[in-house]
């Protein structure tokens, strides 16, 4: 049987419903902010680890240039070693037609007979190589998808500077390119860089690596330590021109999606509980105000023989029936948006299956801080209203005493209208309650503040990226380095208007025990279209006697400009160098390091060498141009920057990038719950009022206004303030999405607070006009008859 209690609490939830839904989808939002990025991070890390174990990815990789298969002997014997593989892989060019430049490609030796022992690959479409038919290859699904090719089809490749015919056999997906880019680039382009399997015979032949390899790819026992198994296979290797070898933790491709991983953590550790704060403190108020409203009521329940315990359960039932309620509907999107945003990473990183899953901590992490700031907010106001006896407590409160406060002077009553003078009477005589409301909606404009800016920073840093660092319209790439001659030969092509070289080597920089594993660009003293700028964005000069790091790899280094840094050279004759951070470069897209190309030549003791050349050229001439380019056997890429610049804009707005847009929508809900919220409290508290107002003759336009002016106020004074938490809270969301592929600036950006400052008007004029509807329909005798 339902008590009468029981009874009451549902009529109550009824009767309030509308604020109570409010309340409830402001909790809501805050707890699915939190189960659905705990469950993206769980779900992306055990389908990146289940994949990996499946299709056993090695987790050592060995470059070299060329060394006999005996030597996989030795490194099998390598304590810790549990397999080792040797596999045979070059560069590439992809003909097809429609494209303006070749495609660059990857092409990859497998077993004739049985499948990899490391490394295998997933058939997503056809069927896998036939040993017989050296013709054949596997394709790489997304190139494929990207340019419409099936099994079946025939495409042409240059390899090793010979054209070579190939059938598409199958198109496979692999773990070790899940993030798939082309060499030296740090953008994944589908349709500008292919991954081909071809039998190993078939391959060796192409390379001159008959009974040889140049890539050794290991994988480790339980418990080995990898880096001294890295130490052992660099020494048996270096005969043979080893190039380093390297733990999976610094394969591209695993570093983005682990980059990737890290980024969404920290942005889990941050956002979500910013959202979470912010609708704990908005149903704080709205609870200590409703049960301060219901003063009257609880005092009748008491004179009726209820207990202070009993009346106090009741009302704390009706603070978890929100609370909770609010909970579970976050917990249960939560789980359908974690998993929705899971599903759009598997197509992203091209994962062949999904394993989902939250972590029950999770949703007892929301539903905890969900219960435990409607308890707060209730017992507080709880506490005092049962100390009063049934007699005092059903009276109203007296009325405070604003005898010496708040008064209007002449000019005021002057120039402000009666009720105006009452709006702001209101204001002035509860500070505490309007500092409140204040900051209520001040903390959900910051959200929308934060993530309009870092929405708009996104935008800004590929703009800054493709107008002041890389100011070239093509980037060419060698195969070997060249003599520095070849780039008068590019200058002499007819719509070549400028050409800027680089050099370009594999490193590993050190500074005591951290260390980077990534790349050295020379550069020459002044570069132009291709530049390095400081925290003014202004260019900065590539000193002689120095290094200048990426602020992110500077950070990560720990080192300062003065710093002495350790570089090891991972090309040639791999000289180890010790330089000093002559500067630190604003960091836009990775995290790069820049030496004067004479001095990075002659540590190398290679002068005169070019990896590659930046070039402007006339967009008029560009097909001509290109021609001439694919033309030369020496190059190895070219890459156009508006095609890069497609790249970067796909990956910022895919992956991580897309979760910015998710995190806008709910802010700009909670931002429109918080001052929706704030008018119906409002309202629920001056309905007496009001109907008192109507009593004696003010109009129904006047009566709203004496509600609405004070919510006008209130959020013109949470403006400002808003804007400004806004931007602290911005700097702790842009570190959240920022990676090791790019920094997203926290950014001044005032169309963003414009926006935001527009949804919060928006958002008062909207709830505004629900409200007045309200006070329209004020049933004046029930609203002023004394509560029996």
């Amino acid at each position: 049987m339902v008590s009468p209690l029981d009874a009451k609490l549902g009529r109550d939830l009824w009767r309030m419903k509308g604020q109570a839904l409010a309340i409830a989808v402001v909790v809501a939002l805050g707890v699915l902010m939190l189960v659905m990025m705990d469950g993206l991070v769980n779900s992306l890390t055990e389908t990146r680890d289940a994949y990996y174990e499946r299709y056993r990815l090695a987790e050592v990789f060995a470059p070299l240039k060329r060394a006999p298969d005996r030597v996989l002997d030795y490194l099998r014997a390598i304590p810790g070693v549990a397999a080792a593989e040797g596999r045979v892989t070059g560069g590439a060019l992809i003909d097809l037609p429609g494209l303006a430049v070749p495609a660059r490609a990857e092409a990859i030796s497998l077993p004739a007979h049985g499948p990899p022992r490391l490394n295998a690959v997933h058939l997503a479409r056809g069927r896998l190589l036939d040993p017989t038919r050296p013709d054949e290859i596997l394709l790489l699904e997304g190139f494929a998808t990207a340019h419409g090719l099936e099994p079946g089809d025939r495409i042409a490749a240059t390899m090793n500077g010979a054209r070579r015919d190939f059938r598409i056999a199958g198109l496979v997906e692999a773990p070790e390119f899940l993030f798939s880019a082309p060499p030296g680039e740090l953008m994944p382009d589908d349709s500008r860089f292919a991954v081909i399997w071809v039998n190993h015979s078939a391959l060796a032949a192409a390379y001159d690596m008959d009974g040889a390899f140049n890539e050794a790819l290991l994988s480790l026992t339980r418990g080995a330590e990898t880096r001294a198994v890295l130490r052992a296979a660099d020494r048996i290797l270096e005969p043979y021109g080893g190039l380093g070898a390297y733990g999976l933790e610094d394969q591209v491709s695993n570093r983005f999606i682990t980059e990737e991983i890290a980024g969404l953590v920290v942005t889990s550790h941050v956002v979500p509980p910013v959202f979470l704060a912010v609708a704990a403190f908005l149903l704080n108020i709205v609870v200590s105000r409703m049960i301060r409203a219901e003063r009257e009521q609880i005092g009748l329940l008491k004179a009726f023989g209820y207990a202070s315990f009993e009346v106090g359960l009741h009302y704390f039932k009706f603070i978890m029936a929100i609370a909770v309620g609010g909970a579970v509907l976050g917990c249960l999107f939560g789980v359908i948006g974690g998993r929705s945003l899971a599903t759009v990473y598997q197509i992203y990183y091209k994962f062949p299956f999904l394993v989902f899953r939250v972590d029950p901590a999770a949703f007892v992490t929301g539903v905890a801080a969900s219960v435990l700031a409607a308890a707060a907010g209730g017992l507080l106001v709880l506490r005092g209203v049962f100390t009063l006896t049934p007699a005092v407590a059903m009276r109203a409160a007296a009325p405070a005493d604003y005898s010496r406060s708040a008064a209007m002077g002449g000019i005021l009553r002057t120039l402000l209208d009666q009720p105006s003078r009452m709006v702001l009477r209101r204001i002035a005589r509860e500070p505490l309650r309007t500092l409140l409301a204040v900051m209520g909606i001040a903390a959900g404009m910051a959200i929308s503040v934060a993530m309009v800016n870092v929405t708009a920073a996104f935008d800004i840093t590929v703009e800054r990226n493709f107008t002041l660092v890389d100011r070239s319209d093509v980037t060419l790439a060698f195969i070997e380095p060249l003599p520095d001659r070849v780039i008068h030969d590019l200058r002499r092509i007819a719509g070549v208007i400028e050409v800027e070289p680089f050099r370009s080597v594999p490193a590993v920089l050190r500074n005591g025990p951290r260390s980077y594993r990534g790349g050295i660009s020379g550069l020459v003293a002044e570069p132009r279209l291709n530049r390095a700028v400081g925290a003014d964005l202004a260019p900065l000069p590539i000193r002689e006697d120095g290094v200048l790091l990426g602020s992110a790899l500077a950070e990560l280094l720990g080192v300062a400009p003065g710093d002495r840094l350790e570089i090891e050279v991972r090309e040639g004759r791999r000289p180890v160098i010790e330089v000093t951070v002559a500067g630190v470069a604003e960091t836009l897209i990775g995290s790069p390091a820049y030496m004067r190309i004479e001095a990075l030549n002659r540590a190398l003791k290679e002068p005169g060498r070019v990896s590659g050349a930046w070039l402007r050229i006339d967009a008029a001439q560009s097909g001509e141009i290109f021609r001439r380019l694919r033309g030369m056997p020496a190059v190895a890429g070219v890459t156009v920057a508006t095609e890069a610049r497609a790249a970067l804009e796909k990956v910022m707005d895919s992956g991580a990038g897309a979760v910015r847009y998710l995190m806008t929508a709910i802010a700009a809900v909670i931002t429109f719950g918080i001052v929706y919220n704030s008018a119906r409290i409002a309202f629920a508290e001056r309905a007496r009022d009001l109907a008192s107002l109507r009593a004696i003759g003010f109009t129904r336009a006047e009566a709203a206004f004496v509600l609405l002016g004070e919510l006008a106020v209130i959020i013109l004074l949470a403006l400002p303030i808003g804007a400004v938490l806004g931007y602290f809270m911005g700097e702790a969301v842009s570190a959240g999405f920022s990676t090791d592929l790019y920094r997203v600036p926290a950014l001044f950006v005032p169309e963003g607070y414009g926006a935001a400052g527009a949804a919060v008007i928006l958002a008062g004029a909207v709830s505004g006009w629900l409200v007045k509807r309200d006070v329209d329909r004020l049933d004046l005798v029930a609203t002023l008859k004394a509560r029996e």
